[in-house]
Parts: structure tokens; C-alpha cells; sequence
């Protein structure tokens, strides 16, 4: 079986890999997409949270041995702790993720437990199926944010996760959405999409900001730009650094919330969701190709904004 494996750190290797050992309770899913994430960008430019030899990929949708289109919720929670007790199965402490903890998408075949199938609605595309992950985070981060209809919302990056929250806020109501981002053709995107503006950096006062990098300096900007009493929603992972302002928070009300992965209701409402959507932003490459890309990505590259792999 064909597999990308991370084999070294800033090393994706195109190898043969054993077919996968299909365990009680698993189904075996012959994968037909699968997304690269910036996390694993990161993971593999920089290891530690995953380590090496790995076959990645968390994003990803195929069929099953008797046919069904699906796409599989990546994370395996525990299901007996307090956490999980209470609907928090992605915060679980004892959770595992399909892609870091054991082998993902980014080969021909992959077994996964048959609980984290759900199966496509009829006549939704794999282009479509392969991004409906990322869009259950962005999902999760406006729920998180109050789902506030007619609110002024700011977002901190147009990658795959920032395009997302930008496109749920617009869906959710919200009465402006502007995005920014250093990369004119991905501001180029963002407009197009949908967004109000898309700017190099935020300017004035939002009652909602997305960050979506996740670096020290975007953590601060996300909190500048917030108005008295508003919400700071932190997706991106690019640093552990806070970087804000302790004292803005505090004199002017503002909350940050941490915004990790998505409830299974949120997954859900992102499969139903992601059909609607103008996806010329996301590009398909063969698995074969799957270093090149990975590693264009991972050295800086801006394009594509989203790539997925076909086995």
C-alpha cells in the first residue's frame, strides 16, 4: 500500500507501507481525499507532538468495503471521563487522534473505528468531504463566540482555517466579516469568497476577531481589535507565546477563548454546510505528488491555500 510518511523532521517520504490491521470494531475506509493541515506542517517542520515514522492526515473522506461514502471525525475520546460526560469529547484528557496517535489519510487505506464514520449526504462531492474537518473547526469557533448575529467580526489569516471562519460568519449572520492576511492572492480569495474586506491587517474595532495564526504578535492584534466586552477566539497554534496586553483585557472586559478542534454537533453541521460552498480555493493533487506539496507548504509557501491528496 502506498502511504506519505513522515520519516525525519522536515522529511515526507512517498513509501510502501503494510496494509492496515483491521481491529475489532474498525472499518477499514479506502481513502479518496485527504487534506494537509497547517498543524502538520508545523509537526513536521518542527516535531514533538507528532513523532516520526508517521502516516498523517486527520482531514480526509472515502468509501467503506461495502460502499458507503464517509468521512471520519478524527478524534477518539475516552467517552466515560467527566469531560467527556459532559459533550467535550475534543477536550478529552485521555483523547488520541486519528493521523497523530495511530495512521491517517494520507495513504490508500487506513482502519479506523467504525464510530467516527458519518456517511455523506447523497451528491456531495469528495472535494467538498475532504475539507469538511477544518470547516467543523470554524464551525466550532463561531459557537464558541455566541453565534452573535449581526456582529462586526475580524479574522486574523486567510489559510484553509481563516477562509473557513470567515465563510461561517458571513453564513451565521454576522453583519460584517473583513480578513486579514500579508498574501495578496490569498486577500484575492477572501474577496471573492465573500468577505466584506480583506485587508494586510485588521483596522478598527470588531465585536468578534478569529485568530487563526496563532502567533504572539496576532494574539495581541486580535485583543487591539476588539471592542469593550468582546471575544478573542484563538484557533491558530503557530506559538505557545500569549504576546497580549494582560491590562486591556482586564480594563476593558474582553474575553479569550481557546477554540480546539469541534463538538460532534459541529462536525455534523459542517457536513451539511461545506455543499454550499464556492471551494476554487482548494486544489487536488495525487498522492504521488504528495511530498512535493507538503514540503513547498511547509518552506512557506502560500499556494495552494488548501491542498488534498487522491490516493
Amino acid at each position: 500500500m502506498r502511504a506519505l510518511v513522515f520519516t525525519a523532521p522536515g522529511v515526507m517520504e512517498l513509501r510502501e507501507e503494510p496494509e492496515p490491521e483491521v481491529g475489532a470494531g474498525e472499518v477499514l475506509v479506502h481513502v479518496v481525499a485527504s487534506g494537509i493541515c497547517g498543524s502538520e506542517l508545523h509537526g513536521v517542520k518542527t516535531p514533538g507532538f507528532r513523532v516520526p515514522p508517521l502516516v498523517m492526515g486527520h482531514e480526509f473522506a472515502g468509501r467503506t468495503d461495502d460502499g458507503r461514502a464517509v468521512v471520519v471525525n478524527p478524534i477518539l475520546s475516552c467517552g466515560v471521563c467527566d469531560v467527556c460526560a459532559l459533550g467535550l469529547r475534543n477536550v478529552c484528557r485521555k483523547r488520541q487522534i486519528v493521523g497523530v496517535h495511530r495512521p491517517g489519510g494520507f495513504a490508500e487505506r487506513v482502519a479506523v473505528p467504525e464510530g467516527t464514520l458519518t456517511t455523506l449526504p447523497e451528491g456531495l462531492g469528495w472535494t467538498a468531504a475532504g475539507i469538511v474537518e477544518p470547516v467543523a473547526n470554524a464551525v466550532h469557533a463561531w459557537s464558541l463566540a455566541g453565534a452573535p448575529v449581526g456582529a462586526r467580526v475580524g479574522v486574523i489569516g486567510a489559510g484553509a482555517i481563516g477562509l473557513a471562519c470567515m465563510q461561517v460568519a458571513v453564513a451565521g449572520g454576522a453583519s460584517r466579516v473583513e480578513i486579514a492576511d500579508r498574501s495578496d492572492s490569498r486577500r484575492e480569495i477572501a474577496a471573492r469568497l465573500g468577505a466584506h474586506a480583506a485587508l494586510a491587517e485588521l483596522g478598527g474595532e470588531y465585536d468578534v476577531v478569529f485568530d487563526a495564526v496563532g502567533a504572539a504578535a496576532t494574539h495581541e492584534q486580535s485583543l487591539a481589535r476588539l471592542r469593550p466586552g468582546g471575544v478573542a477566539v484563538w484557533l491558530g497554534l503557530a506559538s505557545p507565546a500569549a504576546g497580549f496586553d494582560a491590562a486591556d483585557l482586564v480594563r476593558g472586559e474582553k474575553r479569550v477563548l481557546g477554540s480546539f478542534a469541534y463538538r460532534d454537533a459541529d462536525f455534523a453541521a459542517a457536513v451539511e454546510l461545506v455543499g454550499e460552498w464556492d471551494l476554487s480555493w482548494v486544489d487536488t493533487f495525487p498522492l504521488g505528488q504528495g511530498a512535493e506539496v507538503f514540503t513547498t507548504l511547509m518552506n512557506g509557501g502560500t499556494s495552494p491555500v488548501k491542498a488534498l491528496l487522491t490516493p
